[in-house]
């Protein structure tokens, strides 16, 4: 072991451990939020690649909305990382460098400001999970009442704020004042509609501001800000130390921001872009002009299949996906949940059958060590995005959910010991609170998954 990973000692590296770009090319073109590890395992290698087979100097400058020390983490890095694909032949770590700033949220409020009104940068992305937009689960727009929100609209706009939607449209108020040119700002987050679901969460912040020239902006805003659609990809599991000391004994330097994902690795987005954006297209990413066929396959089948294995493995006494895989119910569970959502995906996507075949080679793969409970945290906000939508469609059309009351079931049971009719109505799911016969069937399921019992 020779020190800390940064730029210094890359030199000392063996070229196929080094990132494909040298990150003193690169300058900051696209501001990212959220500077998590599906971030670091997705869009910026994407990015990097894009870099490197076009020639184009596109750097992404993070924002952290909390995490101070991953910032300073980065600083000491000089911004590198690495990242090891778990394979079934063996791992493949890399370290890469399209990450060229890192800034916490509260604490470089201007410097945010000054990269979002700069004309060099023409791209923002997001990774802040579902729970970052601030959405009322009654009507989808922004939830001006919740307490983080709220105090983001008394503030000053110059000034530190809390949330990531009051940051960003501030920053875009700033922006399109300034006259600067028009800009694409892409949710990268597991919703349906993500980039309608962003455009409408900051279009309300701005509606709801007292600032005086509201009404002029969002004018403005709808001509020069695009909100487009994406479908990402990847599966990353929460980094252990153990995972920090193989990609040390990989490299031969300590790596703090280590992450890992499997192989596997897909992006579709929207071809609606308002200014120059870099090729991903290079690295196989996808455009397409409508990503609902993707978004909803992607969401229900595989999304959907994750927590419903992560809430029936934790009833089973299990810990990662590939033990839930490997129990005489796992694959049977995966394949019978994607026949039964297939009806409710539009025409235009994925075969759902062969995603299935796909899924369950992703989620065997012996290498990877996705933890259930992972999987399961912010289990409602989950719930309504991944399973309620087409449980509804389904039961309006009279047909059977079996799957969908067990993967409920096994939900019902880690959230905590309550009605089935109460968690359904606090999940803004009083529909669903008045199916009888649907909480019968999910009340039904409950003794066996208590006693640790999954049946198909």
């Amino acid at each position: 072991m020779s020190g800390s990973l940064n730029r210094t000692a890359l030199s000392r590296l063996s070229p196929e451990l080094r990132p494909e770009v040298d990150p003193a090319q690169l300058r900051t073109r696209v501001v990212h939020f959220g500077l998590g590890a599906f971030h670091r395992a997705h869009q910026a290698v994407y990015t990097e690649h894009a870099s490197t087979r076009s020639g184009e100097d596109w750097g992404i400058t993070a924002v952290a909305p909390r995490s101070a020390g991953t910032v300073q983490a980065l600083r000491e890095q000089d911004f590198l990382y690495s990242l090891t694909e778990r394979r079934p032949d063996g791992n493949r770590t890399r370290i890469f460098g399209s990450v060229v700033g890192a800034l916490a949220m509260g604490p470089d409020a201007k410097a945010i400001d000054a990269l979002l009104a700069d004309p060099d940068v023409t791209v923002v992305t997001l990774t802040v999970t579902e729970k970052g937009y601030h959405r009322s689960p009654l009507t989808g727009g922004l939830d001006t009442a919740a307490a983080p929100v709220a105090a983001d609209l008394a503030a000053d706009p110059d000034g530190p704020l809390t949330t990531v939607v009051g940051r960003l449209a501030a920053g875009l108020a700033a922006r399109v004042r300034a006259g600067a040119p028009p800009i694409s700002v892409v949710s990268c987050d597991n919703m349906a509609d993500n980039g309608a679901a962003l455009v409408r969460v900051v279009h309300d912040f701005v509606r709801a501001s007292n600032w005086p020239d509201h009404a002029g902006l969002l004018d403005r805003m709808a001509e020069a800000v695009a909100f487009p659609s994406t479908v990402v990809d990847r599966i990353v599991p929460a980094t252990s130390e153990a995972d920090r000391g193989a990609a040390a004994a990989a490299l031969g330097v300590r790596d703090r921001l280590a992450v890992t994902a499997e192989p596997y690795r897909q992006w579709v987005l929207e071809d609606s872009f308002a200014a120059a954006r870099p090729p991903w297209e290079r690295d196989g990413a996808l455009f397409v002009p409508d990503v609902t066929p993707y978004q909803l396959t992607k969401l229900r089948l595989l999304n959907g299949s994750h927590s419903a294995l992560a809430y029936l493995g934790l009833a089973a006494g299990l810990t990662t996906v590939a033990e839930a895989m490997a129990s005489d119910w796992g694959e049977r569970l995966v394949r019978a949940l994607c026949a039964e959502l297939a009806p409710t995906l539009p025409a235009g996507g994925p075969d759902p059958l062969g995603y299935a075949d796909d899924l369950v080679v992703r989620f065997r793969n012996p290498a990877m060590r996705h933890r259930l409970q992972q999987i399961g945290t912010d289990g409602p906000l989950k719930v309504r995005e991944r399973w309620l939508p087409a449980l509804r469609e389904l039961r309006a059309r009279g047909a059977r959910t079996p799957v969908l009351e067990l993967a409920f079931a096994a939900w019902v049971l880690s959230a905590a010991p309550t009605s089935v009719h109460d968690l359904l109505g606090a999940v803004g799911a009083q529909d669903l609170a008045e199916d009888h016969a649907f909480i019968a069937a999910v009340t039904d399921r409950l003794p066996a998954l208590r006693a640790g019992r999954v049946e198909i």
